[in-house]
C-alpha cells in the first residue's frame, strides 16, 4: 500500500480572510506539484483532506489531474493538532492506495509516527503544496519512497 501525504498550498492570512483559502501563489505551486504528480500515474483510490478550504482546494487541484472519478472526502482527525495515532490504526487496516491533504504539525508527526513509531520526531520537513510517499511493507512496517518540493519540479 501506498500513502501519499501532501501538504496544502500557501493560504492567505486570517486577516486577509477568515477561511484562508489558497493564496494565488499558493494555487500556482499546487497545480504545478498536481501537474507532476498526474505524471507519475499513482494508483490513487480516494483522496482524503481535514475539511479546512485549503485543504480541500488542493485535494481538488491534486483530484483534476489524477482522474475526475477519483473520490475526494473530509475525514475527521486531520487538523493541524489532531493526534496522528488515529489515522495510524486506520492505516494498517487498509489496502487500498490514499493521499491525504493535510496540515502541519499533523503530516509531519503522522510521517514520524509511522516511519520510527515516534511521533514527536521531526523526521520530514514539509513544505506548502509539497508531498510524500511512503510504502507500507509485508511485514507492516512503513518505509519512505520519494519527497517532492514544488522548486525540485522544473
Amino acid at each position: 500500500m501506498f500513502l501519499y501525504l501532501v501538504q496544502h498550498g500557501e493560504a492567505k492570512s486570517k486577516e486577509e480572510d477568515p477561511l484562508r483559502p489558497l493564496s494565488d501563489e499558493g494555487g500556482k505551486l499546487v497545480e504545478k506539484t498536481a501537474k507532476y504528480l498526474g505524471k507519475l500515474k499513482p494508483n490513487i483510490n480516494k483522496i482524503i483532506h481535514s475539511g479546512k478550504l485549503r485543504a480541500e482546494q488542493t485535494a481538488r487541484s491534486i483530484s483534476v489531474e489524477l482522474s475526475p472519478k477519483l473520490t475526494i472526502s473530509q475525514e475527521d482527525y486531520l487538523s493541524p493538532n489532531d493526534d496522528p495515532n488515529i489515522w495510524a490504526d486506520r492505516l494498517k487496516k487498509s489496502e487500498t492506495d490514499i493521499m491525504i491533504v493535510g496540515h502541519l504539525p499533523y503530516l509531519s508527526r503522522l510521517t514520524s509516527l509511522l516511519l520510527c513509531g515516534d511521533g514527536k520526531i521531526d523526521l520530514i520537513t514539509f513544505k506548502n503544496a509539497g508531498a510524500v510517499c511512503l510504502k507500507r511493507e509485508e511485514s507492516g512496517e512503513w518505509s519512505l519512497i520519494w519527497i517532492l518540493i514544488p522548486e525540485m519540479i522544473l
